[in-house]
């Protein structure tokens, strides 16, 4: 009888099934109705039979699309046949003593009992063989894919979990990575255990199995060894769950045999790589595959020379690292994805990929996603909140982490921390030369020098388009140099002054030649509208080609894209029309039925601005236009330029101005690199728009070289080598005052120690930062003056270790330890108001000018509970309201205090409306800003969950 409540589904067999052995299926049948009328309940229903399952053409048939349990989806049940062999079984086992000759006989009394007795040999034979196949099937499967260490905690290992993302690819990642390696196998293992239980499911063997009562007669052949632990029942049944469980996939062969081959050729480059041979196999020591990927995604055929010459460096085929610069549009981020993928598929090793800004790290991902489905590695975000630490280990795939430069410090310091630095083959650095670029610049110094010191297996690869003291680099990076002035489309500067242009050249004796003079006439009021000849200058490459126009200011921005449609004619309209109509409606979309007022101006010209002021949806749009030549002209501040890959026929400077510094060179030199689009234009222009007042600071930004590349740790002292020391104690990589010492030297700093001040040696810096540490509470242990080689191992306390692990500022962990400690004391849960508060960025608060109306009207409509809020964090009612009215404040309140709960209420009325449109007018912000404090805010959280974490209940008052 059938155990209550079981359910049975019956199921019909493939036609290909029951074509494949038509005799026995039908003996099988016979031999299983019995079966199937007594764990049928009364009143059952037969299900009708599913239509049979047709193989697509090209495909090829799969056994294990066969029932492997008659017709019942379980084997469970008291008279299963699972149950009729562990019966025998048992028998067999109690009258082992029995003659086997005795035995015989008996069975002889039966007209069929030599057939029985050989078809019994056959089972027993069979099935051993089929369950000895499995196991050693099943082997070789976890042999190949269990490629992790065996210390390695199980649970730390998360096989199958992609990351974020590679979400819109979780189904083709799923679909290869079961066809390339479970297939083959799968096949294997159904065809034995199909053979064997079409074997069982023979009348001879039931016949045998219903003589339980009796001795059963088992030939000498099919003797097993009986001092096995586990009985062939379980053998069996073990066998066959694994089966039911697997899911088989119809495969082509065709596909099969390019996953063969690309398998194969992985192996063959991945031997190439590791000899000194000089060939490096189809594609620069990968498989031929990626060539074929990078003709499909990208539309590359061939690799410049310059390219070619790079790869083939005697430098990287040793591993050595490898600085390169060329000039923009060059073609460098190319190498370093080959580079990439090389030290992913070949050297099976992890890679980080280190980008400037949030912008370029999520196009990037985007952009190599679609490899990493195609050739099975994964591509992980750690950008604004994103990115796990540590990050999770993977068995066989490998990962390329696309890190901002403060997320990427993180994740450095969390793999020396859990000592996975190793598992990190490449490391590679876009626009190398933000080492120089303030606080950001310290931070990619410590993440680079903390590499090479911890782990020497290691390669790094720096690039970018404006390097000038390249020889401090190199000592730095102990990195080989590579440069090419290569440009695919030559670029032609212009200077205009006034109603003259002038063409830039470095050997005329001012740096100019004369080019030509204006050609175009303007009538009296556009010329008072447009001194600067804008529109004409636009207008000479519009709408047939692409035109960018940098200007000092966001506010500049759109007022040039709106001056510039006012004085176009209406034929532009008509230009892809349909598209821009479509693009708008898209934007309103966007903003839940909200339009800037400029971009419903401009757009339909073909005209908008690009800046911050505009949400992440809102950038993305305009950019895939302007690339598809629906936009054909783009009014956009300097982040432009060192941002996503926005080419143009003419670039045009509004003013040599970023804000209100005089530009850069290197900025100028990124600017004007977007001009001249490879495969699209057969030239690019750049014109810098100057006043006569600037005629000579122009002059000399032509003529003068590149700005050197200076360490900012001694300058960013909170954010550089504060923050260092703390981490080197921290992460143990350097305990001592002797160790650290011996650490800054190898940093850019310790490189460029005569630039330091006659007064002050590294070492006396190095002291004073320990002592520091020491009297804030973040590091224990004893500086002693007099002795340089003090061999005092240093320790980092609680409230340290929170500070580093959170990536805190150290000018702000003292005042969040005094937050959070106040906030234990008093939290107020009855509304987010004081969680978001506390998740507040301290380093937005400065920038913040709040509107004492609004902030007073704000605070009106708070409850009760939520007034209290501000009373705890220490900004009263009656300061805001004198603010509010203009009347004079005696009592001083921290202005770090009001500014960061007035972003609270932001946040706040964000958390419940989540209409960015609506939150930026009630606040009078831009909706780029608001969007920009939401990430920031979630970024901060995430920093202060880390902080939490390091600390515990034993941190004692350290401010």
């Amino acid at each position: 009888m059938a155990e209550p409540g079981l359910a049975v589904r019956r199921r019909s067999r493939p036609a290909s099934a029951r074509k494949r052995s038509q005799a026995p299926a039908q003996l099988h049948h016979a031999a299983a109705s019995p079966l199937a009328s007594k764990r049928l309940s009364p009143g059952f229903e037969e299900a009708p039979a599913e239509p049979p399952v047709r193989a697509a053409e090209g495909e090829c048939n799969n056994d294990s699309e066969e029932d492997m349990f008659g017709d019942y989806d379980s084997f469970c049940g008291n008279d299963s046949l699972l149950a009729q062999v562990d019966d025998m079984e048992q028998v067999y086992l109690r009258d082992k003593d029995t003659d086997i000759k005795a035995a015989g006989e008996f069975m002889l009394g039966n007209p069929q009992s030599g057939s029985d007795q050989r078809k019994q040999s056959d089972f027993s034979t069979s099935a051993s063989a089929a369950v000895h196949k499995v196991e050693r099937d099943d082997g070789f499967q976890r042999n190949e894919n269990d490629l992790i260490d065996n210390n390695e905690e199980p649970g730390d290992v998360i096989l199958d979990e992609l990351p974020s993302s590679q979400f819109l690819y979780l189904e083709e990642m799923d679909e290869l990575s079961s066809a390339s390696k479970n297939s083959a196998g799968t096949k294997r293992n159904d065809n034995y255990m199909n053979s064997c239980l079409d074997k069982i499911s023979s009348p001879s063997f039931c016949h045998v199995a219903e003589q339980r009562d009796g001795n059963t007669e088992v030939c000498k052949g099919s003797r097993c060894d009986l001092s096995k632990q586990e009985s062939l029942k379980d053998h069996l049944k073990s066998a066959m769950t694994g089966n039911a469980k697997a899911q088989t996939l119809l495969v082509s062969k065709t596909k099969q045999l390019k996953e063969a081959v690309l398998s194969k050729e992985i192996c063959v480059a991945r031997k190439t790589i590791e000899s000194s041979s000089d060939d490096i196999g189809p594609f620069y020591g990968l498989p031929s595959k990626v060539k074929d990927l990078l003709r499909q995604f990208r539309g590359i055929e061939t690799l410049y020379e310059w390219q070619h010459d790079c790869l083939t460096l005697e430098s990287l085929q040793q591993r050595k690292n490898l600085i390169y610069s060329l000039p923009t549009s060059g073609g460098k981020t190319l190498v370093a994805e080959i580079l990439i993928l090389q030290e992913l598929l070949c050297r099976q090793k992890d890679v980080l990929m280190i980008l400037p800004y949030v912008a370029i790290v999520q196009e990037k991902v985007w952009g190599l996603s679609s490899f990493g489905v195609e050739l099975g590695f994964l591509v992980e975000e750690y950008a604004g909140s994103k990115g796990r630490f540590p990050p999770i280990k993977r068995r066989i795939k490998k990962s390329l982490y696309i890190a901002t430069i403060e997320k990427g410090h993180a994740l450095v310091n969390s793999l020396i921390e859990t000592e996975r630095i190793d598992h990190l083959g490449l490391v590679v650095v876009d626009e190398l030369h933000m080492l120089g670029e303030g606080s950001r610049g310290a931070t990619l110094e410590m993440t680079l020098a903390k590499i090479l010191y911890a782990s020497k297996n290691t390669q790094i690869i720096g690039m970018s388009a404006t390097l000038n003291n390249v020889g401090d680099l190199q000592k730095f990076l102990q990195a080989d140099y590579y440069t090419n002035n290569f440009r695919p489309v030559e670029l032609k500067e212009y200077i205009k002054i006034q109603d003259t242009i002038y063409e830039v050249d470095s050997k005329a004796e001012n740096g100019f030649t004369f080019s030509r003079l204006l050609s175009f006439k303007y009538s009296s009021n556009l010329e008072k509208a447009d001194p600067d000849h804008i529109i004409a200058l636009v207008t000479e490459v519009i709408p047939k080609y692409s035109c960018l126009i940098f200007c000092p200011t966001k506010k500049n921005c759109e007022n040039v894209a709106s001056m510039v449609c006012k004085y176009l004619n209406k034929e532009f309209r008509a230009h892809r029309e349909k598209e821009k109509q479509d693009l708008i409606k898209n934007l309103k979309t966007i903003g839940n039925g909200s339009i800037c007022p400029v971009l419903k101006y401009t757009i339909p010209f073909g005209i908008a601005y690009h800046h911050s002021g505009l949400t992440n949806d809102e950038r993305k749009s305009i950019e895939e236009a302007y690339s598809a030549g629906i936009l054909c002209l783009l009014a956009c501040t300097a982040t432009l330029a060192a941002g996503v890959n926005l080419p143009a026929r003419r670039v045009i400077l509004r003013a040599p101005y970023v804000a209100r510094e005089f530009l850069k060179k290197n900025q100028y030199k990124q600017m004007i690199g977007r001009a001249g689009r490879a495969g699209i234009d057969s030239a690019g222009e750049s014109i810098l728009i100057v006043q006569e007042k600037d005629k000579q600071l122009v002059q000399d930004l032509v003529n003068s070289p590149l700005e050197n590349c200076y360490s900012n740790l001694l300058p960013e002292f909170t954010k550089g080598i504060q923050s260092l020391l703390l981490s080197l104690v921290g992460l143990k990589i350097a305990v001592t005052l002797e160790e650290i010492y011996s650490f800054m030297c190898c940093t850019l700093l310790g490189v460029q120690q005569q630039l330091l001040s006659k007064e002050k040696s590294l070492l006396d810096i190095i002291k004073e930062g320990v002592k520091n540490l020491i009297e804030n509470g973040l590091l224990k242990g004893k500086i002693s003056e007099k002795d340089h080689n003090s061999q005092s191992i240093l320790t980092i306390t609680q409230l340290g270790k929170a500070t580093y692990k959170g990536s805190i500022d150290l000018a702000y962990c003292n005042a969040l330890y005094r937050d959070l400690k106040k906030g234990l004391e008093g939290l107020v849960l009855e509304s987010n108001l004081h969680l978001l508060y506390l998740a507040t960025p301290y380093d937005m608060i400065y920038n913040c000018n709040p509107d004492w109306m609004i902030y007073l009207r704000q605070f009106n409509q708070l409850s009760a509970a939520e007034q209290k809020v501000a009373d705890i964090v220490g900004v009263p009612e009656s300061f805001i309201t004198k603010k509010a009215s203009g009347q004079a404040i005696r009592k001083n309140v921290d202005t770090g205090i009001i500014n960061r709960l007035y972003l609270s209420f932001v946040l706040y009325t964000l958390l419940k409306e989540t209409n960015v449109w609506s939150v930026s007018e009630k606040f009078n912000m831009s909706r780029g800003y608001v969007q920009s404090l939401l990430t920031s805010a979630a970024s901060f959280a995430s920093c202060v969950l880390h902080f939490c974490e390091g600390i515990d209940h034993g941190v004692r008052k350290c401010c």
